[in-house]
């Protein structure tokens, strides 16, 4: 949670943002918010470390020592990093616990890509000789999320970085904490003053600015479609830099009737509740076969309601469940339960808040829900599930593509068949069976239609930081 507040300094107007633990209300620090000339400065020292200290300067293992050193430091400041995620995003703690210990394994793995990046040669006559180089574009932009702040940091940095790229990161406005920890990281690691600059602030101010400036060749975003739109709106009114998208989803998840319903219970329950909700991939659209759909909204309903007992302090060993990240994003979630009480779907559980203070919202589960009600077709963002019964397969793939969305699917059953069947059938750039919200960072992860464009994680994130050159060699035509 956070405010904002301008201070005048020797002469100069600063704005400061207080941040506040999500749990408690109480103010952990306050922090400058950027401004355009900032951004202005960031790139300026970006670009000189590229040209000078940077990119195809450095051998790809140097990098690649320097990454494995970096994810060394984070392995030594993990209790710290999860305090500071823990503390601003409201998360339970061993969440952020597992999330750093994932962003630690991912720099690794892109470190192990830094001296493999290459091109090919490509026979075409005896008289030439011809070739690709795979190039970084110089100055990137990355622009992280707040949800999973240095989770979502490393999807960008490793392979930004790896490639040879210097780098302008735009952390969210509302959880900066753990990307300025991470900036003492990297000068202990040893990177190039410039190789990274980090840029507190909002999307109107640095965010816009970002996606305009036309010494950025390419910018990397994860948020919402809207924001993904004006991101390419920029770039095509600017300098058509490259940009790769992640946005947003609202997700089918396809339990048939010969699934492990205690299985499918958990994995479904963990897509949709985990993280208070508050995930790109959350399976928010759960389709049940009729032949079990009573048991398995009797277990589903079950694991929702324990939740509210394991509801508490983030930092306490047995939390779960923790608040929502800020006062805004709970009033948006309780304004999709209450569109969905008032548009007649049931409340099978939850539907309203635990306590009196913080933002907790009750994990929530509607049925007797229409294809055309709010809360079936937005992303909410939160612990709100609508659950829809269904006979046959054809109708669950025809209802899990009636959204403009693509992220990802999950699909429960113990017919091999058509679990393949049906993942193919769904359009999502990720297909969970018998599993749900279970990334790898050697898989690529991306969406289709109006969930992104482009793939992070696993070699496929290569290609969005570098571009490719094709050189021909005369080795012998006479004109």
């Amino acid at each position: 949670m956070l405010s904002t507040h301008v201070r005048r300094v020797s002469g100069l107007c600063i704005t400061l943002i207080s941040f506040r633990d999500t749990a408690t209300g109480k103010v952990i620090t306050t922090v400058c918010a950027g401004a355009a000339k900032d951004v202005d400065l960031a790139v300026e020292a970006a670009t000189k470390a590229y040209k000078t200290s940077w990119g195809l300067k450095v051998p790809g293992s140097t990098r690649g020592q320097m990454i494995t050193k970096l994810a060394n430091l984070i392995e030594q400041n993990s209790d710290e990093l999860a305090a500071l995620e823990c503390m601003n995003v409201g998360k339970p703690f061993t969440s952020t616990k597992a999330e750093i210990a994932n962003s630690i394994a991912l720099f690794r793995y892109f470190g192990g890509w830094a001296d493999k990046i290459h091109g090919k040669t490509i026979e075409t006559t005896e008289k030439k000789m011809a070739y690709t180089r795979h190039e970084p574009f110089g100055v990137v932009a990355c622009v992280i999320p707040w949800n999973s702040p240095f989770y979502m940091l490393s999807f960008k940095l490793g392979p930004a970085l790896a490639t040879g790229n210097a780098v302008v990161l735009k952390p969210s406005e509302i959880t900066p904490l753990t990307a300025l920890k991470f900036a003492g990281l990297l000068n202990e690691a040893g990177f190039p003053p410039g190789v990274v600059n980090i840029v507190n602030g909002y999307g109107n101010t640095v965010g816009d600015a970002l996606s305009h400036h036309p010494l950025i060749r390419k910018i990397a975003f994860t948020g919402s479609t809207l924001t993904g739109r004006k991101i390419l709106e920029a770039s095509a009114k600017s300098n058509l830099k490259v940009v790769s998208l992640e946005l947003g989803g609202k997700s089918p998840n396809i339990i048939f009737d010969d699934a492990d319903i205690e299985q499918a219970v958990k994995w479904s329950a963990s897509g949709i509740f985990n993280n208070m909700g508050q995930t790109c991939v959350a399976g928010s659209r759960i389709f049940v076969q009729e032949g079990i759909y009573d048991a398995f909204m009797k277990g589903l309903a079950a694991y929702a309601e324990n939740m509210v007992n394991k509801c508490g302090d983030p930092f306490s060993s047995g939390t779960v469940h923790g608040p929502q990240i800020s006062e805004n994003q709970f009033k948006r979630v309780m304004g999709f339960i209450d569109s969905g009480k008032a548009d007649g779907a049931t409340v099978l559980t939850g539907g309203d808040r635990i306590g009196s203070e913080g933002f907790y919202v009750k994990p929530t589960i509607f049925t007797q829900v229409k294809p055309d009600m709010k809360i079936v077709r937005e992303e909410i963002f939160g612990p709100v599930a609508s659950v829809i019964k269904f006979k046959t397969e054809e109708e669950a793939i025809e209802m899990g593509n009636d959204t403009s969305y693509g992220l990802a699917c999950g699909v429960f059953s113990q017919n091999t068949s058509r679990c393949i069947r049906v993942a193919h059938a769904l359009e999502a750039g990720t297909a969970w069976v018998n599993c749900y919200r279970w990334l790898d960072y050697a898989i690529p992860f991306g969406g289709y239609k109006q969930s992104g464009i482009g793939r992070e994680l696993g070699e496929y994130a290569l290609e969005l930081y570098t571009q490719v050159k094709a050189v021909h060699v005369n080795v012998g035509q006479v004109l």
